[in-house]
């Protein structure tokens, strides 16, 4: 007996009351009525409307509903609820997209399969209820890939548990997992601080960041509105094992690509046409992942081989990061596109750039089939080429506790390591569950990462101390998120007693203060705001931090990887700045002066996270008692974003002896010729004493060479 023609009284013995009567019917579609928004209303974005309508069917049974809006007369249908319970309403935060031209469509299906929908009767008005500094809407920030709702949710990590964790945290994936930041991009203290102010600078600017830090809520439509207001708990995944594992190539390769990902690519309205910007497509099919292996035939899910995961493309898709809202120009500036229209390009050559990891890699010596020599970072790989050889290293284990899983001696760690230790160390105080032996573990594997990351190497000559560094990793060193993140070289001089006699680039832990003297060496890049856009948004050129308002780099003096090209580098936008490197150059030297009576240099090279410039920012700019505020409680209760030493060196240097005018270590007769050549003859002592400082004859130490030292140098004589 079907449940279609069960008599009545059984229906109610299974507590489906609201069903239809007993005997033979003809199966009909649900009768489905809109009831609002239904035609003539003006609804402001933002702000939360109850969609109602009424579906009947003559089962009595509504299996389920589904809800969307179009913004274009009917042209084109987003997805609002899926194949929900029938409730008859749905509360829907308005989409800031502006249009006389909205509908809404309530498509029900009944026990028979058979559907039924209505749409409104007529048009109703969207405007924009944002309010921000540049007018943008949803539409400035509209991306190529999988859409909201366009696929089966993301399942939280901790469903991976029981398989591929709690097993040996030396390789397997849960415990690596999270000690890494990726474990905590949704709940990352200082993300969230900057997440503030970018959506008030740009509205509907919290889209873009949503789609990576918090991507199971963006793909569940729960994007809306993009302050993160109506993401669950359960949502807050950060860059998920589902995201990875089910990340489709958006570009197929016949033979290589798995053959189910044609139809998923025909399937998106629009397809990624480059990396990056979160523009990923996501496999439909939430029972089955993806991974670099042919093998996994003891997976308890449905699992297919994946080249796209060996390679640094995947990567890709959220390490190279533009702002859609700015277009490049032919004069190599960046301009606001028209407000409330999608960018007419997406690649990192056309877009402002905020992030380009994945682009220094891929114009580097790292992206060769060979790689490049670095056991130190490749696990047991010699030679490391792409993201995952560095970031995921290889170890010997099994990727699930399986009895019969295979042991692999290319498994990938899952660390995902950088230059993050304070970071780490602060999610135990933001998140009470995270895995304390983890974090420590993770902030371990990032300490290594930057002790590893540069060398130092010392030279100088009579005058001079020559302090080189060099970039061993596949990108710029520092990469990544721009604001407040930078490397400095402090160095110091000490007289043979140990008196420092000159410091440069000094650091005061309690003050988190970075003295910037004249010969202090900073490596970042500080992005602003261009003239043009200045005058557009109410601010002064040339003003930093504003995310999501930046329009120009001021400064990139970051080193470049191996195999570096400036043509490739300027065309994706982010050529060095206020620093020459030539073409292949993966190190920087700085000269500092020797003062007078030094003997020994110590140089040291440090790392730091967010500079105090830039926690202050977020704290002053953000919302009262906001994100802001709490990052700042948190940065000074936990070292204030402690430096991390990444390298040192001590050097002995040539020792300035003023009066030893012709540098032989002593003050006698045979300087008072050199003396009176330094005196009279500046050019003529440089080229007979080309290893001399002539600030030597400068005995009375004002600062200059002149008839003023004759007396003091006579002194030195007698002495």
């Amino acid at each position: 007996m079907s449940l279609r023609s069960a008599p009545f009284a059984v229906l109610i013995a299974f507590g489906l009351t609201a069903l239809a009567p007993a005997g033979p019917r003809t199966p009909e579609p649900p009768l489905v009525t809109v009831l609002a928004p239904n035609g003539g209303e003006v609804l402001t974005s933002g702000l939360p409307v109850t969609i109602a309508w009424t579906a009947t069917d003559n089962s009595g049974i509504i299996t389920s509903v589904s809800v969307y809006v179009s913004f274009d007369g009917g042209a084109h249908w987003d997805p609002l609820l899926l194949d929900a319970y029938h409730e008859g309403q749905h509360q829907w935060f308005v989409h800031n997209r502006p249009t006389s031209q909205a509908l809404v469509r309530v498509t029900a299906l009944d026990p028979e399969g058979l559907t039924g929908e209505d749409v409104s009767d007529g048009f109703f008005t969207i405007v924009s209820g944002a309010v921000g500094r540049v007018p943008t809407t949803l539409r400035d920030f509209d991306l190529p890939g999988s859409q909201p709702l366009d696929v089966w949710p993301l399942s939280p990590p901790d469903g991976c548990y029981g398989c591929h964790g709690f097993y040996d945290p030396d390789v397997e994936p849960v415990f690596n997992y999270y000690g890494s930041m990726m474990a905590y991009a949704s709940t990352d203290p200082l993300f969230k601080a900057a997440f503030d102010i970018a959506r008030m600078d740009a509205p509907e600017s919290g889209d873009l960041c949503l789609r990576c830090h918090f991507s199971a809520a963006w793909l569940a439509g729960r994007s809306q509105p993009t302050d993160g207001s109506q993401v669950r708990p359960f949502e807050l995944t950060g860059v998920s094992c589902d995201l990875c594992h089910r990340m489709v190539d958006p570009f197929y390769e016949p033979g290589v690509s798995p053959g189910v990902d044609w139809s998923i690519l025909a399937a998106l309205r629009t397809p990624p046409l480059h990396f990056g910007d979160a523009m990923f497509v996501v496999d439909p099919d939430d029972f089955r992942r993806r991974g670099p292996y042919d093998d996994a035939f003891t997976a308890l899910h449905d699992w297919l081989p994946s080249p796209f995961h060996r390679e640094a493309a995947l990567c890709g898709t959220c390490h190279d990061l533009s702002n859609p809202v700015f277009t490049r120009q032919s004069d190599d500036t960046y301009a606001p596109n028209p407000f409330d229209q999608p960018a007419p390009g997406t690649g990192v050559h056309e877009l402002m750039p905020e992030q380009r990891t994945y682009s220094e890699w891929f114009f580097s010596a790292f992206n060769t089939p060979e790689g490049v020599y670095a056991p130190q970072f490749g696990g047991n790989r010699l030679y490391v080429s792409t993201c995952q050889h560095c970031h995921m290293p290889a170890v010997t284990g099994k990727g699930c506790v399986l009895e019969d899983a295979p042991v692999r001696h290319d498994l990938a760690r899952h660390d995902f390591a950088g230059g993050s230790t304070w970071m780490l160390g602060v999610m135990l105080e933001v998140d009470p569950e995270a895995d304390p032996l983890a974090i420590q573990a993770g902030i371990n594997k990032a300490r290594y990462m930057l002790q590893n990351a540069a060398t130092i190497e010392l030279s100088h000559s009579a005058s001079q101390l020559f302090v080189k560094v060099a970039n061993h990793t596949g990108h710029k060193l520092p990469t990544g998120y721009p604001e407040g993140r930078r490397m400095w070289l402090n160095v110091r001089f000490y007289d043979a007693s140990d008196m420092l006699l000159a410091e440069s680039a000094a650091y005061d832990p309690d003050t988190a203060i970075l003295t910037e003297d004249p010969a202090a060496k900073v490596y970042e890049a500080r992005l602003g705001i261009s003239p043009a856009v200045a005058a557009l948004v109410g601010l002064p050129a040339g003003t930093e931090f504003h995310l999501v308002l930046n329009s120009m780099i001021m400064k990139d003096n970051r080193i470049p990887p191996l195999g570096f090209s400036n043509a490739a580098y300027a065309w994706f936008g982010m050529p060095p700045i206020g620093a020459t490197y030539a073409d292949g150059q993966n190190w920087d030297i700085t000269a500092y002066d020797l003062p007078v009576g030094a003997v020994r240099a110590e140089v040291r090279l440090y790392y730091q996270t967010a500079s105090r410039e830039y926690i202050e920012f977020l704290r002053d700019e953000g919302i009262p008692g906001g994100a802001g505020d709490t990052l700042y409680a948190l940065w000074a209760g936990s070292g204030k974003s402690p430096p991390e030493l990444m390298a040192s060196s001590i050097s002995g240097v040539p020792t300035q002896i003023t009066g030893d005018v012709n540098c032989d270590g002593a003050i006698d007769f045979d300087d008072i010729d050199p003396f009176v050549l330094a005196l009279t003859g500046p050019a003529a002592y440089a080229l007979e004493y080309p290893n001399c400082e002539r600030m030597q004859a400068d005995c009375d130490g004002d600062g200059d060479v002149d008839f003023d030292d004759i007396d003091p140098f006579v002194a030195l004589l007698g002495s």
